[in-house]
């Protein structure tokens, strides 16, 4: 199956990269990660970008990035945490392709990143009340942007891919008009 281009968002360890990678095997899709491709572009770290230039400088880049990579074809795109933050960068998605929010429990975020040190918004202090701040802000953004809520801490990567994989149709648009969340989660 060749879809047209799928993007994913969620909160920072929701697994976007993951099964990212694996859907875009099933779906024939390119994968691009946004923050590997800031990295590559800029020779740094996302954590020296955020030392030298603050968050509003990360931003700024990731905005771009994002911008440019949502006119590319047939790409799934696993967006850093925070792209949503953007107007601009939530209006691209939604305009270029099938946005799908990976959710997972504040729980699970916690026991995926407890020894994540890759991350400077959860750098120093308790990450769970960190992830929680960021949560109650980014939730309703990622609520407004997705074409399709999935949970992500529920099933393995491959089943989850397998999963979202069934829910699209060859244009990589949603097969029915079905509620965006499971209601059985296996």
């Amino acid at each position: 199956m060749v879809v047209s281009s799928v993007f994913l968002v969620g909160m920072p360890a929701s697994g976007k990269s993951t099964v990212g990678k694996a859907l875009a095997k099933r779906l024939g899709l390119r994968f691009v990660d946004s923050d590997e491709e800031i990295v590559a572009r800029t020779g740094v770290s996302i954590a020296t970008i955020f030392e030298v230039e603050g968050e509003a400088g990360f931003r700024d880049r990731e905005a771009k990035t994002i911008a440019q990579l949502v006119e590319a074809p047939a790409i799934l795109l696993a967006t850093g945490g925070g792209a949503v933050l953007r107007a601009e960068t939530r209006d691209a998605l939604r305009a270029h392709g099938t946005v799908i929010y990976l959710r997972a429990s504040i729980e699970e975020l916690v026991k995926r990143t407890r020894h994540d040190r890759r991350r400077p918004l959860l750098a120093g202090g308790d990450a769970e009340v960190k992830l929680r701040e960021l949560h109650a802000i980014r939730d309703p953004l990622y609520r407004e942007v997705a074409h399709l809520i999935v949970e992500s801490g529920v099933r393995s990567a491959q089943r989850l891919a397998e999963s979202i994989a069934h829910r699209l149709d060859d244009s990589g648009k949603m097969t029915t008009n079905e509620p965006t969340e499971p209601a059985d989660p296996a």
